[in-house]
């Protein structure tokens, strides 16, 4: 199980008082949300439905993944459903790239929402499993050398 320091590093910018400038939480809710919108208004043929299946399951999936990557049991646990909410968001984003290209959709405001929000989440996540792997890499460091940290006491 991760410690509660460890645990915090999804949430981000913490503002005064504690509060959180934004919550990844909800906007992963509503990036979910406007992807089901999405994947509504694309036409009903088949190509467009099969699609439509893609989008929906790589786009929606972050949200419920980011809640796994809170339950984390270890740190290198963390980072793995961290690796898998980036990959998805990844793959979202070359969907709605297709979908673009296609002009399947003709008021593109949730489009180009999700083609924005996905890139600044691709680089939440990119930069969170960054940081992540740093804090583990220098905490291995420590517990190695466990006296590099003590401070020598002047003679």
């Amino acid at each position: 199980m991760l410690k509660d320091s460890e645990a915090v590093i999804w949430e981000f910018n913490e503002g005064a008082g504690g509060k959180r400038k934004f919550d990844l939480e909800d906007r992963l809710l509503e990036f979910a949300s406007a992807i089901i919108d999405l994947s509504e208004m694309l036409p009903d043929t088949r190509t467009a439905n099969h699609i439509a299946g893609q989008i929906l399951r790589s786009g929606t999936s972050p949200y419920p993944n980011h809640g796994e990557a809170e339950a984390a049991e270890s740190r290198d646990d963390f980072i793995h459903k961290l690796k898998i909410c980036l990959k998805e968001l990844r793959e979202t984003r070359r969907w709605a790239r297709l979908i673009k290209r296609k002009a399947w959709v003709k008021n593109e405001t949730i489009l180009l929402f999700v083609l924005g929000e996905s890139e600044e989440l691709i680089r939440i996540f990119h930069s969170s499993i960054q940081t992540a792997k740093r804090n583990s890499q220098t905490e291995s460091r420590q517990s190695s050398n466990p006296g590099s940290n003590t401070p020598v006491a002047a003679g």
